[in-house]
């Protein structure tokens, strides 16, 4: 499907410097732009490609100025990442979508299906299981007894949804997630450890997005709670009775222990891990490979292990570097003091 260069800027709100009868059909890294390719500048370390780029629409924030001619028409717009964000939603979304229940596939007779769905080759759909209009769900996905599965999703290929746990409308869970497997709980006892039943559930509200091998484990009792809009990297570990609140995002191999609450608009970066039983504000920030060990308030930046605060941290790096030499100093000034004293103590001073 081709679209031009007017139609882009009606639907985003552009302004067009250039042909407005421009083409494309597809979108390309402004680096590597083709002909019929769409492409974006918002970073300034790409501008010089934008004058050389073979891309035949490129958009471009509203304060941008060339500095010598650009072949390619721009579409100016107040946030370029956020318009081409725009786009290929739009793009994907008039793509045409499979439909039907594949013959290889097992659906229990008491499950229930909505309209317009895919099911593909060894899915199963357990008893009383649910899914919801126009949700795909690719091959060799399980959908446990009872759980449920809203409308408008895509489910790809080894998703694993437990039994009894939900999961809302328009989410995407990617290859190899697993909603509802146990939490970690043990008892020790005399012969080792005595496994506590996980009776709980583990239930994902509208509009989340779960990525590749991540794992949110049911609830020992109750829920362990993915608020609306939430955004999970590949291989994120949420243990049972966790609560992550609205529109937080957590990077790649991050994890978050037993029983934490994390608050809404949070950014938690790649491999960082949240200690249990403890509460994070709302709107906080945790640098990459952080450890957070204690309740955080909001608006907080934290990082480093055990985390603290961003500002403190930077500054503490930078001191870091030079303990080596402070050290040599500090053992230096401490064997001078110990000959004044000697000297001090004999007279000699």
């Amino acid at each position: 499907m081709k679209f031009t260069a007017k139609q882009i800027a009606a639907y985003i709100g552009g302004e067009i410097i250039g042909d407005e009868n421009a083409t494309v059909c597809t979108f390309a890294k402004i680096e590597e732009g083709t002909p019929g390719a769409l492409s974006f500048l918002s970073n300034p370390k790409y501008t010089a490609y934008i004058y050389d780029t073979q891309s035949s629409i490129v958009l471009v924030n509203s304060d941008f100025v060339p500095e010598k001619p650009v072949s390619a028409t721009l579409i100016k717009t107040a946030n370029a990442y956020e318009s081409l964000a725009k786009l290929m939603t739009l793009y994907e979304s008039v793509k045409p979508k499979k439909r039907g229940i594949s013959p290889m596939a097992s659906v229990a007779a008491s499950a229930t299906i909505g309209e317009d769905v895919y099911i593909g080759p060894f899915v199963y759909i357990g008893e009383k299981a649910t899914v919801g209009s126009n949700t795909i769900i690719e091959a060799n996905t399980s959908i446990g007894d009872g759980a449920t599965v809203g409308s408008d999703c895509i489910v790809y290929s080894n998703v694993t949804v437990y039994h009894g746990c939900k999961v809302g409308n328009r989410c995407i869970l990617h290859a190899g997630s697993v909603v509802g497997s146990d939490g970690f709980g043990f008892a020790p006892g005399a012969n080792g450890y005595d496994k506590i039943p996980q009776i709980g559930i583990a239930v994902l509200e509208d509009d989340v997005e779960i990525g590749a091998n991540t794992c949110i484990d049911r609830a020992t009792m109750g829920a362990t709670t993915i608020k609306r809009g939430v955004k999970l990297d590949n291989m994120v570990q949420v243990a049972h009775n966790v609560v992550i609140d609205e529109h937080t995002v957590m990077a790649a191999q991050s994890g978050v222990a037993g029983s934490t609450k994390i608050g809404s608009w949070c950014m938690v970066g790649g491999q960082a891990g949240i200690s249990g039983h403890i509460k994070i504000g709302n709107q906080v920030k945790v640098g990459g490979h952080s450890g957070v060990t204690n309740n955080v308030q909001d608006g907080k930046s934290m990082m480093g292990y055990p985390a603290f605060e961003h500002t403190q941290f930077a500054r503490a790096s930078v001191i870091f570097k030079k303990l080596p030499e402070m050290y040599r100093e500090m053992d230096a000034l401490r064997k001078e003091i110990e000959s004044l004293k000697q000297q001090l103590a004999t007279g000699k001073a």
